[in-house]
């Protein structure tokens, strides 16, 4: 799901990679909007309130908009950045110190937060928080992806699946078609398994507050869990198949 990149990937392993992650994307928008009455996956929307307040004189609202974009390229730098530096010594653990990070900011978030409001301190802090943690998610699924997959807003999304859907009037050669239902279908995946992150979210919400960020990081580490129960299998299949040549070899 993490350690493939480039021509190793897969749809499958899109397939997978967006489907969690934007499930865990989901859970903190819907949390966020609740707890904060703001969004803390993207920034587009704080763009168009950091001119409006603007444009009112209201000078701190404004900053704090601002402020929220900032974290938010924050988190994306500190998820390249990271991985890059992981890479140099071990590039199939890359992932891992980003996604880690990303855990334990929503599970900062979990436990020493309270449902607040962007005027006072501590709603901005958790907004800071969220902002940061979902910049470090998208980078990393944008990077590993090759921009194939985004998982924290639905605005581009939405846009390439319009173009896709358009394209299937025009398309007539077959491997273009497979193709493009293939994009399509992984299009529509991160839709779907968004807004059952929102849906779920939403309800764990009413129940649990602002722990419901831990069922986020549940999922997270879960993917990473997945990722390593592979490669160690696959490193023991690896040594099976060279060890089983040489034993024959020996026996003759």
């Amino acid at each position: 799901m993490f350690r493939h990149q480039g021509k190793n990937r897969t749809f499958v392993h899109n397939l997978r990679l967006a489907t969690l992650l934007s499930l865990v994307a989901g859970m903190v928008n819907i949390t966020g909007v609740l707890a904060l009455d703001t969004l803390t996956t993207n920034v587009t929307g704080h763009f168009a309130f950091f001119a409006e307040e603007f444009m009112k004189l209201n000078y701190a609202a404004a900053f704090t908009f601002f402020i929220f974009t900032l974290f938010f390229l924050f988190g994306s730098f500190t998820s390249n950045f990271l991985a890059e530096l992981v890479a140099r010594k071990n590039p199939n653990s890359s992932h891992l110190i980003p996604i880690s990070l990303e855990i334990l900011v929503l599970m900062g978030v979990g436990i020493f937060g309270t449902p607040s409001n962007l005027s006072s301190l501590e709603g901005k802090i958790m907004a800071f928080s969220m902002l940061f943690a979902m910049g470090i998610q998208n980078s990393l699924v944008t990077k590993i992806s090759q921009s194939t997959v985004r998982t924290t807003h639905l605005t581009g999304l939405f846009t390439d699946l319009g173009i896709e859907l358009s394209q299937l009037f025009f398309y007539k050669r077959v491997e273009d078609i497979k193709k493009l239902k293939t994009n399509i279908n992984l299009r529509l995946s991160i839709i779907v398994f968004f807004f059952i992150g929102c849906f779920l979210g939403g309800f764990a919400y009413n129940t649990i507050g602002l722990k419901t960020l831990f069922a986020a990081a549940f999922f997270l580490l879960v993917a990473l869990l997945y990722d390593y129960i592979r490669l160690k299998f696959f490193v023991i299949k690896r040594k099976t198949f060279i060890t089983r040549p040489s034993i024959r070899k020996d026996n003759q």
